[in-house]
């Protein structure tokens, strides 16, 4: 049986360019004291010899240059967005992102995740949409630099990058109702732990669609259905709302991917979108802007949403004693084929 290939060490790549391994490892650590000839020597051999650090070396010198980023559900079409972003901000750098899933509305997952990141020496780590305690948020941020995404509470120990998600609710309620609906219904991720209401953009979101239901004087209309942001979930939500002895003429996801669900449930009851009821989602994902699809959402700009996060973090990084950043981002709303004035 042949033997694994051995790895090239830096002794290796002092051999090579006939250098000393100081002379080496302060060219690796682009440190003072090394001629311009001396690091084409090294980095020549370095190139030649395919010799790649380890990260746990690095860490040891101070930073691996690893950013952890932990998101809940590795299904949602729009956090691959937020990640686009990330790694787009972070392309210029040293830093390379790596991903663990939590697990959606899974505390403890989260914890081990975060905690495997951090025990793994990553230099910081972005958190989107976590349903961790604030006192367990705090305790990460103390630890590593961190940035929360899609959060609306505010620590002096993370910075926060979010949408405007009660902004976001009006645009669709005032969208639906301009074009003449009444009974406009919300599918919505049910909150489970009421000390996050006022910090999950679910919870916000769902708040948002009410105060736009009265404002446009539609009180009497709200009607709310609590499942999940999962196609699953929009998929039972309009099941519950077509059982109503009264249907709503316009349904209002959370999210596209429970909007998707939504659109299943519609068709496998016969009923036409929009002719028999108009749908929107929000998140603005990929595949609502599809032909087939032709999704109106709100776009809460992923992309600009994990740019901004991964600048936070760099910054904070390299100052970690700068006061703590919120970022709010304003939606916008994308009209499409699911929503139409109701029969």
């Amino acid at each position: 049986m042949a033997s694994p290939p051995r790895r090239i060490t830096i002794v290796d790549v002092a051999k090579h360019a006939q250098v000393s391994t100081t002379a080496v490892s302060k060219v690796l650590r682009n440190a003072y004291g090394t001629s311009p000839a001396m690091r084409e020597k090294v980095q020549q051999a370095i190139a030649e010899l395919g010799y790649r650090p380890r990260a746990a070396a690095r860490g040891m010198r101070g930073q691996t240059y690893t950013v952890g980023v932990m998101l809940p559900d590795i299904r949602n079409p729009f956090f691959p967005d937020i990640i686009d972003g990330i790694t787009e901000r972070l392309r210029d750098t040293e830093y390379h992102v790596l991903l663990g899933p939590g697990g959606c509305d899974d505390e403890e997952g989260e914890a081990e995740v975060a905690e495997a990141m951090i025990d793994r020496g990553m230099d910081g780590l972005i958190l989107i949409a976590p349903v961790s305690s604030r006192s367990r948020l705090d305790r990460i941020a103390s630890i590593v630099p961190t940035v929360v995404v899609g959060r609306h509470g505010h620590s002096a120990r993370y910075d926060t990058v979010v949408d405007d998600d009660t902004a976001g609710a009006a645009l669709v309620v005032n969208h639906l109702a301009d074009l003449g609906h009444k009974r406009i219904a919300h599918v919505e991720h049910f909150e489970t732990d009421p000390d996050r209401l006022a910090e999950m953009p679910n919870a916000i979101r769902a708040q948002g669609y009410r105060q736009a239901m009265r404002a446009r004087g539609l009180a009497d209309e709200i009607d709310v259905v609590s499942t999940a942001y999962t196609q699953e979930g929009g998929y039972l939500g309009a099941k519950e709302l077509l059982a109503r002895p009264r249907l709503p003429t316009a349904i209002f996801a959370g999210a596209d991917i429970a909007a998707m669900g939504v659109l299943h449930a519609l068709a496998e009851a016969g009923l036409s979108v929009p002719g028999d009821i108009s749908v929107a989602g929000y998140d603005n994902t990929t595949f609502a802007a599809l032909g087939l699809i032709s999704l109106t959402s709100v776009d809460q700009a992923g992309r600009q949403t994990g740019s901004n996060a991964a600048r936070l973090l760099l910054d904070r990084i390299a100052n970690p004693q700068t006061p703590a950043a919120q970022i709010k981002l304003s939606p916008t709303l994308i009209a499409r084929g699911t929503t139409a004035p109701p029969r």
